[in-house]
Order: C-alpha cells, then sequence, then structure tokens
C-alpha cells in the first residue's frame, strides 16, 4: 500500500506519506478513512515526496470532484492543509490546490516536511482549526 497514515487525536493531526506508485483508490481509500473517523477538521500533513502519481488528468480530476464535495459537506469544519512535494513537482501541486482552494481553509506547499509540520504547530494555524 503506497500510503500510509498516522491519526493523532489528542494533537488532532492526520499524517500521510506516499510511498510509491499512488492510483485513485489509494486516495479513494484514504479518503474513506477521513471521512470515517470524522477528521475532517483535523490538521493534514501530506508528504507525498517519496510518491509518484498514477493518475492521468481524468483521474486527478476525480479526486477534484470528491475533494470539493467534502469541501461542500463539512463546510468551515475543515482543517488546514500542509502539502509536502519533491522540487519538480512543487509547481504542479500548488496549482492543483489553488483549484482546490474552494473552502476558506489554511493550505500551504513545502519542499521539507519539517517546515510544513513547524507551520501546522504555529499558534494561529492551531487557533483557525474548527471546533
Amino acid at each position: 500500500m503506497p500510503l500510509h497514515w498516522t491519526i493523532d487525536s489528542r494533537t488532532k493531526l492526520l499524517a500521510v506519506v506516499a510511498d510509491g506508485a499512488v492510483d485513485l483508490g489509494d486516495f479513494d481509500r484514504l479518503l474513506d478513512v477521513v471521512v470515517g473517523s470524522n477528521i475532517l477538521g483535523f490538521r493534514k500533513l501530506f508528504d507525498g515526496r517519496l510518491g509518484e502519481s498514477q493518475m492521468d488528468e481524468t483521474k486527478l480530476l476525480s479526486v477534484g470532484v470528491r475533494l470539493r464535495s467534502l469541501h461542500a459537506e463539512a463546510g468551515s469544519a475543515l482543517g488546514p492543509l500542509a502539502v509536502v512535494v519533491r522540487d519538480e513537482n512543487y509547481w504542479q501541486a500548488a496549482r492543483v490546490l489553488g483549484i482546490l482552494a474552494v473552502p476558506k481553509r489554511p493550505m500551504r506547499v513545502f519542499k521539507e516536511a519539517e517546515k510544513a509540520r513547524a507551520w501546522l504547530d504555529t499558534p494561529a494555524i492551531l487557533a483557525s482549526m474548527p471546533g
């Protein structure tokens, strides 16, 4: 399985690491866990540096549609999102997040996991969390 995650209910953090070929089914399983665990409001750290997307534009659009539907359901109850990518994927990830940035929640793209986690731990981000 190319996506590995840890849910920390004490710190309200979902940490996901991609390692290997990631396809649409992998993302769907992850989103099923997020919804089923009722953690849409948690901070999310997605480290994709070791992952390789196996999704074409149609499948990426499918992920986008599902994310937008979750945004519509959750409204302001979505937690902050930090995405970590390799240098060569930085602008592509930033563009995709820009497209998905419908809800008013903090989102940023990083090249280093430590900086992403530090951002998620800032007082401003912690104060922005729902509930």
